[in-house]
């Protein structure tokens, strides 16, 4: 049998392998074509393009251009050539497609109480074993890393709310680590044959009310077999592996009274190490408490001296057999798991015991959770990138239209950095965020600007009578020290966007990031090339622009009081609506609370919906209200759904309320049957025996059972149905008290109509289905299961989006974010220094940037006030809040305004020359000159953020409304505040002339 099964096995691994060997060539031949069509192609094309040309210099620069495009495009063809879409080269964030972000802290208390430290080795640990808990087969998209200093983020992409509750189950109720005996005939004949008298989908045996024996499975993967000479109990049963029925093999597991019982939460650490045969094992130690009943439980079960018998000491996680060791002595405070491992098996039995060891330390509820349905990611998805399209087209029509040719250029350098960000972002695996997406748009804004100042330039050399060659070079020459500044200022507060910020702001941070950095390659190289064929080929002899600003005189300086009345003023009535609006003025993720997304069936009023959950009161609340008497209600219109003037069917809802339970139930008594919710509910027909098969070889384990049609009101997979019902069958109470059926999750199957398809992420939906039991569970135990199952739906509303935040975590984001800002400012300071040689430039910078700050947030309270008059739909205003997104649009109003005070800045500083002294005339001048410039780059940013907040969609409003009031601050502020504190900053240094009334006549230029 053994040699038939070994020619067997050859017959299956031979054909695998050479599949395996095809799969690695086509690999290999595929990454060739790329690798080919990238590094060498570009190149080929570039001499080819050259002698077309007769410019043999721009060999190399046209092969750096085309191999950067085809760098970037790379990615998606890669994806292509392996039959997939164009779309799988780009990772979505759970907020454009849909899932679950969530964190989980550590219980510092009772890891303390434990004698366990939580330190960087722990942590790290603990991801291998979450991981192993929630995606134990490595085939799941879900990703588990280390955030901050005692949490850890686990991303769950395009999950079922369904399937998001099951994971948080496993993560806190799971990984129970637990060492016990192997029953054996020697010492465990009475157990042994009581559990044998088990029914199949019984697996504990109980006496006296207390658990003495349990059949456990195997876990998948794991090699552990009974042996001759080890008289181990097993037996072989049916159960649900991976939806599929399969033989598994069970041991019989001897459990300790739980005052004795020997688990995880005793272990202090655990190494690898050496055994006394040199081979790799695995060292592990007990605190106290756990040396002491560690050394009781093997002190009895220590190998007999008269025939040398070996009891096998059990390695358990998640109720599972992870290995079975020979006991061969005593062990106390510390221990050794010996045998032939390798390195992997060695780390994966170290991430078992760890993730036993620190079952306890993380906090039941997650200190962070952030989930959207698919249905709102596609929603986003497509607002955002119809933002995108229209501010590409209104951006590229006004260049062309306003600089003719020099537009073009700049229109192919948009186009090329646009294709740079995206394709940047796929090879480093990005993930692409709804933030991520207002990055791109605020890029496409901000890389106009470098351009304006160079072709503003060039309008000044023609003006001088400079040829059209000489035009181009002075042109990039005199506007590359401004750009450099102006990009560099703007890197630092990406920078620190990206070190501070959440998962979705740091998609926005990668994206401004990358998009500052390829706009600098395009425009200073690509840019410059397309202007030097264009000259040396003669396609163009001149350069022909319009211009809105002509030669100007205006004494901007002379208007500083009214300005800094005025501003004053406008800072005022901003700060004094934020005092007047509190704790009103911050979002969850600053105060702490839950936000959720609801929908109803009708469309409701806003009016009523509000007042509905103000009146609202639960008795097991202490002020009755479970809103706390704090809510915030934005109404929210899809894509395609036609936009009422007051009413709709989906509302976000926004408390400082942490508990999501009361939050839940406080929903479900503020609308009751008067508003009906939408829900996912669950109607069950009668159930009905399943007949046994005429040929008893064909009977299965549900044969004779009972089964009963679902029917959903939405679609969903067959695991949530699964769950719903063994879970329902889980908690029948049995006559001792414990659950009835300890194996619920054994007992039920669930099938899909033949034909169901898969969607869109790959996993079957239907609304209907039908759920089989096998004949142990009695035909009353199944129809009160589904009746509960019912109830529990029916009592559920459907959220499509929950975001709920921690105290904790709201108190580190306030202190994060202001850190942020001080860092970004103090930053600014000492780069302007530097570069200027002067630091009260960088301190006249810092107060018109705190001027723009502070003009922003009051225009979010006063926007949030009046969201409550009839300005609402026409300004489309809502409730806005502070909150992270908000303050990356403070940090990205730093870096815009920055940008327009250092072009003025530099200016100055060419005018000045190497004269010592800063005059009012010299000021006046270099606004004048950069004029045209700063108003050119704010009308088309302006644009830009106008269609971002007009078609972004909900998820971005917030932050595109306070890029449109920070970038009206920000050409403000550059003009009538910046340069007057600057004036006064030199003044005070006794540095400057005395104040002239005259300025001196200009013309436009950058």
């Amino acid at each position: 049998m053994d040699g038939m099964w070994f020619v067997g096995l050859l017959a299956q691994a031979e054909p695998a392998a050479k599949a395996a060997e095809a799969s690695a060539k086509s690999m290999s031949w595929q990454f060739f074509v790329i690798a080919a069509a990238v590094f060498i192609l570009p190149f080929v094309l570039g001499q080819l393009l050259s002698q077309v040309l007769k410019m043999k210099e721009i060999a190399f620069p046209v092969g750096v251009v085309l191999c950067s495009l085809f760098l970037a495009i790379a990615p998606f063809a890669y994806q292509v050539l392996r039959g997939h879409s164009l779309m799988s080269a780009i990772p979505l964030g759970i907020d454009l497609a849909g899932g679950t972000n969530l964190i989980y802290a550590v219980d510092r208390e009772q890891a303390e109480k434990d004698q366990k430290e939580v330190d960087n080795a722990t942590m790290n640990k603990m991801i291998g074993a979450v991981a192993r808990r929630i995606n134990p087969s490595g085939a799941e998209e879900v990703t588990v890393r280390r955030v901050g200093e005692d949490r850890l983020e686990i991303i769950i992409p395009g999950a079922d709310r369904e399937v998001v509750e099951k994971k948080k189950r496993q993560i806190v109720d799971l990984g129970s680590l637990e060492f016990a005996i192997l029953a054996n005939d020697k010492d465990h004949s009475p157990q042994i044959d009581a559990a044998r008298k088990l029914r199949d989908d019984q697996d504990n045996l109980m006496q006296g009310g207390r658990l003495v024996a349990s059949w456990r499975n195997v876990a998948k993967g794991e090699d552990v077999t009974p042996y001759g000479g080890d008289r181990t109990a097993v037996r072989e049963v049916e159960r649900m592996v991976d939806g599929e029925p399969q033989k598994v093999l069970q041991f019989l597991v001897i459990h300790e009274p739980p005052d004795r019982a020997v688990t995880g939460r005793y272990l202090t650490r655990v190494s690898p190490a050496m055994d006394n045969n040199g081979q790799l094992a695995v060292s592990f130690n007990f605190n106290a408490r756990g040396s002491q009943l560690f050394s009781v439980l093997t002190g009895r079960y220590q190998p007999d001296a008269s025939d040398g018998f070996q009891r096998r000491l059990a390695v358990l996680l998640n109720g599972e057999v992870q290995t079975a060791p020979n006991l061969k002595d005593r062990i106390t405070g510390s221990g050794q798991i010996s045998g032939n491992f390798s390195k992997q098996e060695i780390d994966d039995l170290i991430n078992v015991l760890n993730a036993g060891a620190l079952e306890v330390p993380l906090i039941r509820q997650p200190v962070s959770e952030f989930t959207i349905s698919p249905t709102l990611g596609i929603d986003v998805q497509t607002k955002g990138l119809t933002a995108i399209v229209a501010s590409m087209i209104v951006v590229l029509i006004f260049m062309v239209v306003y600089y003719g040719v020099a537009g073009f250029v700049a229109d192919l350098c948009l186009i090329m950095n646009l294709v740079l960000v995206v394709g940047a972002m796929a090879f480093i695996q990005a993930t692409f965020t709804l933030p991520g997406l207002a990055g791109l748009v605020l890029t496409i804004g901000m890389a106009v600007d470098a351009n304006v100042l160079i072709f503003e330039r060039m309008r000044e050399e023609l003006a001088r009578g400079s040829s059209l060659r000489m035009a181009i070079e002075n042109g990039f020459d005199k506007a590359f020290s401004t750009i450099i500044d102006s990009n560099v200022t703007s890197l630092i507060t990406a920078v620190i966007l990206y070190m501070i910020g959440s998962d979705q702001i740091r998609g926005f941070a990668v994206s401004l990031f990358i998009g500052l950095v390829t706009s600098l390659f395009t425009v200073l190289y690509f840019s410059h090339l397309c202007f030097k064929v264009m000259e040396r080929q003669r396609w163009v002899r001149t350069l022909k622009m319009r211009q809105f600003f002509g030669e100007t005189k205006i004494d901007f300086l002379a208007k500083r009081s009214i300005a800094f009345a005025a501003s004053g003023l406008v800072i005022l009535a901003g700060l004094v609506a934020l005092f007047a609006r509190g704790s009103a003025n911050y979002d969850i993720d600053f105060t702490g609370g839950t936000m959720v997304t609801f929908e109803f069936t009708d469309s409701q009023p806003t009016d009523a919906v509000r007042a509905k959950l103000a009146e609202v009161t639960l008795e097991k609340t202490d002020n009755k209200n479970p809103f706390l008497g704090n809510i915030s209600l934005e109404r929210l219109v899809l894509t395609g759904e036609t936009a009422e003037s007051n009413q709709g069917h989906r509302f976000r809802l926004r408390t400082t309320q942490k508990d999501q339970e009361l939050v839940t139930a406080g929903i479900n008594a503020a609308f009751g049957n008067e508003m009906p919710l939408k829900r996912l509910t669950m109607t069950a027909a009668t159930p009905t025996t399943i007949a046994m098969p005429e040929k008893p070889e064909e009977a299965n384990r549900f044969s004779g059972g009972q089964e009963a049609v679902l029917t959903f009101s939405n679609a969903v997979a067959p695991d949530t149905a699964a769950v719903l019902v063994a879970d329902a069958l889980h908690s029948l109470p049995g006559d001792d008290g414990a659950p009835k059926y300890t194996s619920a999750a054994n007992l039920v199957d669930v099938q899909l109509p033949a034909g169901t398809e898969p969607t869109e992420d790959g996993i079957a939906k239907s609304t209907g289905m039908t759920v089989r039991v096998i004949p142990q569970v009695t035909p009353a135990d199944f129809q009160q299961a589904l009746t509960n199952a019912s109830e529990q739906l029916a009592n559920t509303p459907a959220f499509e989006e929950v975001n709920a935040f921690d105290t904790s975590v709201a108190t580190e984001t306030q202190i994060d974010a202001l850190l942020a800002i001080l860092a970004s400012l103090v930053a600014i300071v000492i780069y302007i220094w530097f570069r200027f040689e002067k630091v009260y430039f960088g301190y006249a910078a810092v107060v018109a940037l705190a001027h723009d700050v502070l003009v922003t947030l009051g225009a979010v309270a006063l926007g949030a006030y009046l969201s409550g008059t009839p300005l609402q739909s026409i300004l489309l205003l809502e409730d806005f809040k502070v909150n992270l997104a908000l303050i990356a649009s403070l940090l990205t109003i730093v870096g815009y305004s920055l940008n327009d005070t250092i072009v003025i800045f530099d200016r100055i500083r060419e005018i000045k020359g190497k004269n010592p002294a800063i005059t009012y005339e010299m000021i006046n001048q270099s606004v004048n000159q950069t004029l045209s410039r700063t108003v050119l780059t704010f009308f088309t940013t302006f644009m830009v953020v106008l269609l971002l907040y007009v078609f972004g969609g909900s998820g971005i409003h917030g932050f595109a409304y306070s890029m449109i009031i920070g970038s009206v601050a920000g050409v403000y502020s550059t003009i009538y505040i910046a340069n007057p504190v600057l004036l006064w900053l030199v003044q005070r240094g006794s540095r400057v002339a005395p104040v002239a009334k005259t300025t001196t006549p200009t013309v436009a230029a950058s």
